[in-house]
C-alpha cells in the first residue's frame, strides 16, 4: 500500500506548480469577480453589496439586451465555418498540387494579428474601398454600399469577418481528424459500390463526430465571446447596431468603472456560454459506436 501511495503523492507534488498557477489566475479571479457582480464597485472606494440589483439594472437596459440579441445573432457564424471548414479539410486532405501553399493561404489569418486585419478590412469595407469596387466591375452595385457605417448590415459585415479568420483554424482540426480515419475503412466501401457523397455522409462524418463536437463548442463560445473585431472595426456603432455582450460589458468596466454591471453582464454570457455547451454536449456527442 505504501508505494501506491508514494506515488500518488508525487504526481500531486507535479501538480502543486499548475495548480498554484491556476488559482492564482483563474480560480481566484473567477471567483472574485463572481462576488463584485453583486456590488457596487469602481475601483477606488471599496465594494458595497447591493445583492441582485447589477442584475435589475442590466436586463432593464435596452443596451444590454440589443447586446444579448446581437451576440445570439452572432451564433449564425458558427454553422457557416464548421461546413467550409469541413469541406475545405476533405479539399485539402488530398495529394493536389500546391495543396501545401493553399493550407498555408488558409491559415495565414488565424496567424496574423487582429489588429492588421482590422486594417486590412476596414479599408477594404471604405465606399471606395475593393470590396465596393469589385461589386461595381461586377455590375452589382450602382452605388457604394456602407459596409461598416450601415446599421443594418454592420454587425453583418463583421461577422463575415470572423468567419474569415476562423476558416483556417478549424480546416486543420478537421484535417487531422480525417487523417486519424484508417483509409481501409474507404477502400472498403469504395469496393462495396459506394459512392463519393456515400462515402462521406455513412465514413467521413460519423468517425469525425469527436472533432465536430469540439469545433462546434470551440466555435461557439468564440462567437459569443465576438469583441476583437467589434473593439477595432466599428466599436460598437453605428448607432449601437454592432454592440456584443462581451463588448458591453468592456464599455461599462473599463470606460465606465462601473464594474459591478460589467461582471453581471460577465456572469450572464458565462451562464449562456455553459448552456450552449451543454446543447452542443447533449446533441452533437458521438454514440457508442
Amino acid at each position: 500500500m505504501r508505494k501506491p501511495r508514494k506515488t500518488t503523492l508525487q504526481a500531486y507534488l507535479f501538480l502543486v506548480p499548475a495548480l498554484l498557477l491556476l488559482a492564482a489566475f483563474s480560480f481566484w479571479p473567477v471567483g472574485f469577480g463572481s462576488f463584485l457582480a453583486f456590488t457596487r464597485y469602481n475601483l477606488i472606494d471599496a465594494p458595497q453589496w447591493v445583492g441582485l440589483d447589477n442584475f435589475r439594472d442590466l436586463f432593464g437596459d435596452e443596451l444590454f439586451l440589443s447586446a444579448l440579441k446581437n451576440s445570439a445573432l452572432y451564433l449564425l457564424v458558427v454553422p457557416i465555418i464548421q461546413l467550409l471548414a469541413m469541406l475545405l479539410a476533405v479539399l485539402v486532405n488530398n495529394n493536389l498540387p500546391g495543396i501545401k501553399l493553399f493550407r498555408a493561404a488558409y491559415y495565414l489569418p488565424v496567424v496574423t494579428s487582429v489588429s492588421v486585419i482590422g486594417i486590412i478590412w476596414n479599408f477594404m469595407y471604405t465606399e471606395d474601398g475593393v470590396l465596393n469596387a469589385a461589386l461595381r466591375w461586377l455590375h452589382l452595385i450602382n452605388d457604394p454600399v456602407g459596409w461598416l457605417s450601415d446599421d443594418h448590415i454592420a454587425l453583418f459585415a463583421v461577422m463575415f469577418i470572423t468567419v474569415w479568420r476562423g476558416i483556417g483554424w478549424y480546416m486543420v482540426l478537421y484535417l487531422a481528424g480525417l487523417q486519424a480515419i484508417p483509409a481501409d475503412v474507404y477502400e472498403a466501401a469504395q469496393l462495396d459500390g459506394a459512392g463519393r457523397w456515400q462515402r462521406f455522409w455513412r465514413i467521413t462524418v460519423p468517425l469525425l463526430a469527436p472533432t465536430i463536437l469540439l469545433c462546434s463548442v470551440m466555435s461557439v463560445l468564440a462567437a459569443v465571446k465576438a469583441f476583437e473585431e467589434v473593439q477595432i472595426l466599428t466599436k460598437g456603432g453605428p448607432m449601437q447596431s454592432t454592440y456584443t455582450a462581451l463588448f458591453y460589458a468592456y464599455e461599462f468596466g473599463i470606460k465606465s468603472l462601473n464594474f459591478g454591471r460589467a461582471l453581471a453582464a460577465s456572469l450572464v454570457m458565462s451562464a449562456f456560454c455553459i448552456a450552449l455547451a451543454w446543447l452542443n454536449f447533449r446533441y452533437l456527442q458521438p454514440r457508442d459506436r
